[in-house]
C-alpha cells in the first residue's frame, strides 16, 4: 500500500531526490551485504537495504535466529564501521546538496 502518491511532476522529482539522490553503494567489509547509503551529516546516515543485502548480512541473520527475532530499528555494528571507513576514505560525501 502506497501510503504517499505525488500527484505532480515536481512533487515526484522531489520524492525521487529525498529518496535516490547521492546514494552511493557500500560493501560490508565482514559479510559483503551491499547497501545504499547517504550522509547528510555526521550524525545523519540514511541506508537502504533490498532482501538480498539482508539476507547477506550476518549479523542480522544471527539477531533473526533469536526467539524473539531481529529487533527492528537495531542497526548492524559492522556495516556502521564499513560505512565510517567509506566516509574517511573519501567514498562517500558527507553533507547535503539542495535539502538531499
Amino acid at each position: 500500500m502506497v501510503s504517499f502518491a505525488p500527484t505532480s511532476a515536481d512533487t515526484a522529482e522531489d520524492e525521487r531526490l529525498y529518496t535516490q539522490a547521492r546514494l552511493t553503494e557500500v560493501a560490508c567489509l565482514d559479510c559483503l551485504a551491499r547497501v545504499r547509503v547517504k550522509k547528510n551529516s555526521d550524525h545523519h546516515t540514511s541506508i537502504q537495504w533490498d532482501a538480498e543485502s539482508l539476507e547477506h548480512c550476518a549479523e542480522f541473520r544471527r539477531a533473526a535466529a533469536q526467539p524473539e527475532g531481529r529487533p527492528v530499528r537495531v542497526a548492524c555494528s559492522r556495516l556502521r564501521s564499513s560505512i565510517d571507513e567509506a566516509v574517511k576514505d573519501g567514498a562517500i560525501d558527507v553533507g547535503a546538496e539542495d535539502g538531499y
